[in-house]
């Protein structure tokens, strides 16, 4: 017999279908994001540490598989002035900001993540990681058509990211094994808000299966 929260999703998804469930597909030319992963969401003693070790080592297989086909590899991080002089609102209202003030250890990249020569950096201040820098014009001038979405938090920056992604005209990917949150609940929410909507929510199977075909 099924439960009644089985039931309930039976329902939601029955629900949004009538609206929603359009896939995106593919673009030709894709680039990977790895958005924030940074050492504060894997140390117990931060308040940002949210148990996401799957979640990196999933995006650092797709991160593996997107250097062998070639295409571009960014990665993002909050920084912010020592003093938070560009921190705006975000800043004031989200108390664990504190860690990406310039210089602290819980803003540096985990191990197992330390760029290479050939990834780019781009440093931002608020959760989209195309709210205020270059990215959509780096992206646009690479001739990219498709985003892969992968790192932290799915809730937060990411989905700011992928909405922005799509808002600018790119084919929007996120990689459900390669993204993740403190809690299930925001996660799986957002997730199921993503693909209904903005983007297309894949496995790591099936972008790194993908990414094998591009050539």
């Amino acid at each position: 017999m099924a439960s009644t929260s089985d039931a309930s999703m039976s329902g939601l998804d029955d629900n949004y279908a009538k609206a929603y469930g359009q896939r995106a597909g593919f673009g030709k030319r894709p680039a990977l994001l790895l958005i924030d992963f940074v050492q504060g969401y894997f140390d117990p003693s931060c308040d940002l540490y949210a148990d996401v070790d799957d979640t990196l080592a999933s995006a650092l297989r797709v991160r593996e598989a997107a250097h062998a086909a070639d295409i571009p590899v960014i990665l993002t991080n909050v920084v912010y002035h020592p003093k938070a002089l560009d921190g705006g609102r975000f800043y004031e209202k989200a108390k664990p900001l504190r860690y990406f003030l310039s210089g602290n250890p819980m803003g540096a990249w985990p191990e197992g993540l330390e760029p290479t020569e050939d990834e780019l950096i781009i440093s931002k201040q608020y959760p989209s990681a195309f709210f205020g820098t270059s990215l959509a014009a780096t992206l646009t001038s690479l001739g990219v058509d498709n985003v892969i979405l992968t790192g932290l938090t799915t809730s937060g920056c990411v989905r700011a990211s992928c909405v922005d992604a799509m808002s600018h005209g790119f084919i929007t990917t996120v990689v459900r094994d390669a993204v993740g949150d403190r809690h299930s609940d925001p996660h799986e929410a957002n997730l199921f808000d993503m693909d209904a909507k903005y983007a297309d929510v894949v496995s790591e199977e099936a972008i790194i299966t993908h990414l094998q075909n591009l050539h």
